[in-house]
């Protein structure tokens, strides 16, 4: 068993600063703090995506809709959805991605586990 204190761990740099906490050929947990101001622009990944707001607020736009939401928010994106995550007052979210890495993740490569 492996668990981790998602409050506690240190990642003074906000975005610039994102804390992988595991990571293998099934998904990749990674640890965002958001800063106030900060935001995750317009992006995409190659997994599927699960975000989750582990403290204070979020904004999350996904195409036109956009949602305001605090902790305990779930969010899940398919494979190249386009996403953007902002906060003004700042706060922690978890990212969740499977498998890690996904096909097309590393240019020219289906995956590198294979």
């Amino acid at each position: 068993m492996q668990s981790w204190d998602l409050l506690a761990i240190e990642a003074p740099d906000g975005t610039r600063d994102p804390v992988v906490l595991t990571s293998d050929d099934d998904a990749r947990a990674v640890l965002i703090r958001i800063g106030a101001g900060q935001e995750l622009g317009d992006h995409q990944v190659k997994e599927v995506a699960w975000i989750v707001v582990v403290d204070g607020r979020v904004r999350v736009r996904c195409g036109a809709e956009e949602v305001d939401v605090g902790t305990g928010a779930l969010f899940r994106f398919e494979p190249d959805e386009r996403h953007a995550v902002a906060s003004d007052d700042g706060a922690r979210i978890l990212l969740l991605l499977s498998p890690w890495p996904g096909a097309g993740h590393y240019r020219g490569q289906q995956s590198a586990s294979r």
